[in-house]
C-alpha cells in the first residue's frame, strides 16, 4: 500500500468520539477509546464529546480542523441515517470537502446491543473507530453535480389534499398542473354531509377551496385525466397523460406531488351488505343523511373495523373509522333524538383531546357503546318482519344480546384503488403491505419517496382526517417548493462509475438497477489494428443513481466500481478488522 497512488498524502485524521449521553458512555468506556485512537496511523488528533451533534460538538470540530489543519474527519456515534448530513456539513462549513469524512456507528452497532458486557462493549468500538480510520485514509474529494430544476409542480390527485398542496406550491409562485382522474375534483369529499370534529358542511369546505384552485392564475387544472408515462429525474420529469380516454398531453415539471387518495372498501358478502338493503357502510350512510333521514328509522347498529384489522392486505387500522360512526351518530340523534345508536366496536379510536371530547358527547347523547371480541363478532339477520337483527356478544355483561334494527351501518375501511396501484410502476416509487404509497422513512423523510422529487401527501399515503390531509399536504408542497426556489439541485457524489474498458455492454447493471439510472449506449471504439464500432456500454446518470452498490456487484467483468467505497477503501477496513491497520 506505501506505493498506492490513490493513498493521500499526510493524512491528518481528526477523531471526535460522542458518548451520547449514557447511550454510549453507560456502556463504553469512550476515554478508552479516544486515548487508542491518538496511537493510530494517520490520526493527529482525537477527543471524546458528551454530544458530538450538539452547537458546542460541532464548533469543536471546526475549531480543531483550522488549529490541527485536518484533511480528514471521523465521528464514532450514533447511527449515519440521522448524522451523517450534519457532520459533512460541519467539515464543508469548515473549508473541508465533504466527502472527507466518515462516521462510524458506535451506538446502534456496539453499546445497545452490547449493554451487558461493558469490557468486550469498549474493544468492540475500538475496532469499529478503527476500521473508520483505516478507510479514512483513502478517501478522496468528491465532486456533486448540479441540476436546474424546472419550477413548475404537478400534483396528481384533485382531492383535499392535492388541491391543498397546489395551491400552496401556486402561492410560493410557482405553476402547478393539477390532474384528476375523475371528471370533477374534489375526491371523497364530494361524498361527505358533514366534518368531525367541527360540523361543518363538507359542500361548503370544499366549495371555497375548488373556488381558490380555479381562480389561482398558476394553477391549470386537467380533470378526466391520468398518467401514463414518467421520464427523468428531480428537477426535469416529463409526463406524458391522457385525457378523456383519447388526448395526449406532456407535462414538463420539476417535481410531482401524489396525493391521488382513496376508496371506501365495498364489504361483499360481510353481514348481509349485498343481499340486505338496510345494511349499508357509512359512506352510504353520508348520503342519506345529505338528503334527510328517514323519520322511520329510529334504531340503528353501527359495526367498526368491517374488513379491518383481519383481512390480508387489510390488516391496518382504517384509523378514520371510529371518529366518522361517532360524527354520524351524533347526526342521527341530532335528527331524531330518540334515535336509538349502537356502536359495535373491538377498539374505539378516539385519539387526541377534540375526538375524546366528541366521544363524551356521544356518550351524554346516550349512543350505546357495546364492545365485541373478534373471535366473537356480531352477526346480521333479516327477520320476518322486515326489521335486522344483529347478535352480539357483550363482554361487560358476558351475554349474548340481540338488537332489532332499521339500519346496520357498517363502518369499513379506506383501501389503495386501482388507479394508485397503476401508478406505483410508473412512477417508480414503492407501495407498502397495506397498499397505500411508502414513504422514504417514517421520521425523517415523511413525505418524501426514495426517488428524489416525488413527494406524497393524504389518504394516497394512509388513512387519515380531512385536517391531518391537509396538514401532510402543507409538508408535501414545502418539500416540494424547495428545489424548485433552488432553481438546482445537487446530486449526491457517492454514484457508480463504468471503466469502459472493462465493459462489455451485457446489460446486467441495467437490469439490476431499481432507479432506472443506468442505460446501455452505443459507442464507437477505436482498437488497432481495426474499428470496432456500435459497441454497447454502461451509463451513469449520477443525478438518478442512490450509491446502492447492486450494479457494482453484478458486473461479471468489475466494470463499475463505487465512489466512496473503493475496493481500497474496503480491503483497508477489512484488513485492519483482523489485526491492525493495514500496510
Amino acid at each position: 500500500m506505501k506505493n498506492d497512488k490513490t493513498k493521500p498524502k499526510s493524512p491528518r485524521i481528526g477523531v471526535f468520539i460522542c458518548h451520547c449521553g449514557i447511550n454510549i458512555g453507560g456502556y463504553v468506556n469512550v476515554p478508552k477509546v479516544v486515548k487508542y485512537a491518538k496511537k493510530l496511523p494517520g490520526v493527529v488528533y482525537a477527543e471524546g464529546n458528551l454530544y458530538t451533534c450538539s452547537s458546542d460538538g460541532i464548533k469543536k470540530i471546526k475549531e480543531n480542523i483550522e488549529k490541527h489543519n485536518l484533511n480528514r474527519v471521523v465521528v464514532a456515534s450514533c447511527t449515519p441515517r440521522t448524522h451523517e448530513a450534519l457532520f459533512r456539513e460541519t467539515c464543508e462549513e469548515a473549508g473541508l470537502n465533504k466527502y472527507l469524512f466518515e462516521m462510524a456507528n458506535i451506538r446502534e452497532h456496539c453499546s445497545w446491543v452490547h449493554m451487558r458486557e461493558p469490557k468486550e462493549a469498549t474493544e468492540k468500538a475500538k475496532g469499529i473507530v478503527r476500521m473508520a480510520i483505516a478507510k479514512a485514509l483513502y478517501l478522496q474529494p468528491q465532486q456533486e453535480s448540479e441540476v436546474q430544476v424546472t419550477p413548475t409542480s404537478l400534483v396528481i390527485g384533485a382531492g383535499i389534499s392535492g388541491m391543498q398542496a397546489a395551491l400552496s406550491v401556486s402561492y410560493q409562485g410557482f405553476h402547478v398542473y393539477l390532474i384528476e382522474k375523475e371528471p370533477q375534483i374534489g375526491g371523497m369529499l364530494n361524498d361527505l354531509y358533514k366534518l368531525y370534529p367541527t360540523g361543518d358542511k363538507a359542500s361548503e369546505f370544499l366549495g371555497s377551496v375548488i373556488r381558490a384552485v380555479k381562480a389561482h392564475k398558476n394553477i391549470e387544472v386537467y380533470p378526466s385525466t391520468e398518467v401514463e408515462d414518467v421520464k427523468g429525474f428531480i428537477g426535469n420529469f416529463e409526463v406524458a397523460a391522457i385525457q378523456n380516454g383519447k388526448e395526449k398531453i406532456k407535462f414538463s415539471v420539476g417535481t410531482i406531488i401524489v396525493a391521488t387518495g382513496a376508496e371506501e372498501f365495498k364489504p361483499e358478502g360481510m353481514y348481509g351488505y349485498d343481499k340486505n338493503k338496510d345494511v349499508i357502510t357509512q359512506l352510504e350512510l353520508e348520503h342519506l343523511l345529505k338528503e334527510g333521514l328517514s323519520p322511520g328509522i329510529s334504531k340503528v347498529v353501527m359495526i367498526q373495523c368491517v374488513g379491518a384489522m383481519e383481512e390480508q392486505g387489510r390488516e391496518y387500522c382504517s384509523k378514520v373509522c371510529c371518529a366518522v360512526a361517532l360524527k354520524n351518530a351524533l347526526l342521527i340523534k341530532e335528527a331524531n333524538p330518540k334515535a336509538d345508536v349502537y356502536i359495535l366496536y373491538r377498539q374505539l379510536q378516539a385519539y387526541g383531546k377534540e375526538y375524546e371530547d366528541y366521544y363524551r358527547r356521544a356518550q351524554e347523547k346516550n349512543v350505546k357503546f357495546i364492545h365485541y371480541l373478534p373471535d366473537r363478532g356480531p352477526s346480521v339477520e333479516a327477520t320476518p318482519d322486515g326489521k335486522t337483527a344483529v347478535r352480539i356478544f357483550n363482554t361487560l355483561i358476558e351475554e349474548e344480546m340481540e338488537i332489532d334494527s332499521d339500519l346496520v351501518v357498517l363502518s369499513t375501511p379506506l383501501i389503495q384503488h386501482e388507479s394508485g396501484k397503476a401508478l406505483s410502476p410508473i412512477l417508480k416509487v414503492p407501495t407498502g403491505a397495506s397498499g397505500f404509497f411508502l414513504e422514504a422513512h417514517v421520521k425523517l423523510k415523511p413525505v418524501d419517496f426514495a426517488t428524489d422529487g416525488i413527494f406524497v401527501c393524504g389518504t394516497a399515503h394512509s388513512p387519515k382526517a380531512v385536517a391531518e390531509s391537509i396538514i401532510q399536504a402543507y409538508a408535501a408542497a414545502s418539500s416540494a417548493a424547495i428545489p424548485m426556489a433552488k432553481g438546482m439541485v445537487h446530486s449526491e457524489a457517492i454514484t457508480a462509475q463504468v471503466d469502459e474498458e472493462l465493459c462489455r455492454g451485457c446489460g446486467k447493471c441495467k437490469e439490476l438497477c431499481e432507479y432506472n439510472a443506468i442505460t446501455l449506449d452505443e459507442t464507437i471504439f477505436e482498437v488497432e489494428p481495426f474499428i470496432r464500432s456500435n459497441m454497447l456500454l454502461a451509463k451513469i446518470n449520477e443525478v438518478v443513481c442512490k450509491g446502492c452498490g447492486s450494479c457494482a456487484s453484478t458486473c461479471p467483468t468489475g466494470a463499475i466500481k463505487m465512489k466512496h467505497f473503493t475496493d481500497k477503501q474496503i480491503l483497508a477496513q477489512v484488513k485492519t478488522a483482523y489485526g491492525g491497520i493495514s500496510d
